[in-house]
């Protein structure tokens, strides 16, 4: 038997073996005990594993909406606002990591914990039994297919087509080794996207999207990156909007341009994006703005445009921003950075260095991702 310890910024709830090694456990809370569990990942000085029977369970545990929880949602089984203030309490230990002390932020939700993302991807399983292709996915830490029935974390709309697509493929007789997955998306009137991903074939293209953002219409790929929780990234940009409060905005990472023109559409605006197809609908998305300049290019590469008098907006991959950027702005000293980060703790470390210059103004969390132990987080800085 084994006594959860405590929930750590992964998400998993850690425990430790009678050996000393360590385990982190899916599918289980703090203060629980772990009677049985299966072994997902053994390394060296530690086990990955999803507890399987629990003794004297959590106060804060419920019952999970959905059978295929562990592979969509494995937070499922806390009570919402218990999510919330775990998510607050894990903020606050990452950026202690840093030796950064912060108060514990507001969090903010539209209190939509089910039915919020936009785009789903699904895998395909064959049943011998009934000799059709079911909806999957893939169980946690496996390749191994679990067929589904139903499906709760995204909106209706998508599973509603995923199952359409899928009774047209047992009504023309498909197998499903035949196909990689079923990507959609839909935007927030419902209309829906994507298709098929067939084996050994090239991605094909499906028709954009548009939807509104603060009262502006963005054009998107459904295969391309877009939010996945719209109205509570719409409540994330009005926060950020408030502190753009200079002339001149610079938007780092700016994808297909969702947040710099929100917010910004009427200042003088430089938006830099690598991605070759996401660079391409920035430009659609700004094509009735001059003020607007559109740079291609990686964001450690464009560190000319950095000046002293403006608002520079970050919001890098999980992997954080690259040095050379940080080192820039620590050098130029730009009046504001704007930081949203799907990884707290590259973001801790990155505001870590922009402390030689920089006291946090303000910290907030969005979330955008319920019953997942995802989290972005938004740092305002002043000089």
């Amino acid at each position: 038997m084994i006594k959860v310890e405590k929930i750590i910024p992964g998400g998993q709830a850690l425990g430790t073996c009678e050996d000393g090694k360590k385990i982190f456990f899916w599918n289980a809370l703090p203060g629980e005990t772990v009677v049985e569990y299966d072994v997902m990942k053994k390394k060296s000085h530690y086990l990955e594993a999803i507890a399987t029977k629990i003794n004297n369970p959590s106060e804060y545990r419920v019952d999970p909406k959905d059978e295929c929880f562990l592979s969509t949602s494995p937070w499922q089984i806390i009570d919402y606002n218990y999510e919330l203030k775990l998510k607050q309490e894990l903020i606050v230990e990452v950026f202690r990591e840093h030796q950064i002390n912060i108060d514990t932020p507001e969090i903010i939700t539209d209190n939509r914990d089910y039915f919020y993302r936009n785009k789903m991807e699904y895998a395909l399983y064959w049943d011998n039994e009934s000799q059709n292709i079911q909806l999957a996915f893939h169980a946690r830490g496996s390749h191994c297919k679990i067929p589904i029935k139903s499906s709760s974390i995204e909106r209706p709309e998508i599973f509603q087509a995923a199952t359409k697509v899928v009774e047209e493929l047992n009504h023309k007789n498909e197998e499903a080794r035949k196909y990689q997955s079923i990507l959609l998306r839909c935007n927030q009137k419902g209309e829906v996207s994507g298709g098929l991903y067939e084996n050994h074939q090239p991605h094909p293209v499906f028709p954009n999207l548009t939807d509104q953002i603060l009262g502006r219409t963005y054009s998107y790929s459904p295969n391309g990156f877009f939010q996945v929780n719209l109205p509570v990234y719409e409540m994330a940009l009005t926060e950020i909007k408030k502190h753009v409060n200079t002339g001149k905005v610079l938007d780092f990472y700016a994808g297909v341009g969702t947040i710099g023109l929100s917010v910004a559409h009427d200042k003088d605006l430089t938006l830099v994006e690598v991605d070759k197809s996401a660079f391409g609908e920035l430009v659609r998305n700004c094509v009735l703005d001059g003020n607007i300049m559109a740079i291609h290019a990686k964001s450690e590469e464009a560190l000319d445009y950095i000046n002293p008098d403006q608002a520079v907006i970050l919001d890098p991959p999980r992997a954080g921003c690259d040095k050379k950027l940080i080192d820039q702005l620590n050098k130029v000293k730009p009046a504001k950075i704007i930081y949203l980060s799907c990884n707290p703790a590259t973001q801790a470390r990155d505001v870590k260095f922009l402390l030689e210059n920089y006291h946090i103004e303000s910290a907030q969390t969005f979330n955008f991702f319920p019953h997942t132990p995802h989290i972005e987080n938004l740092v305002i800085l002043s000089l």
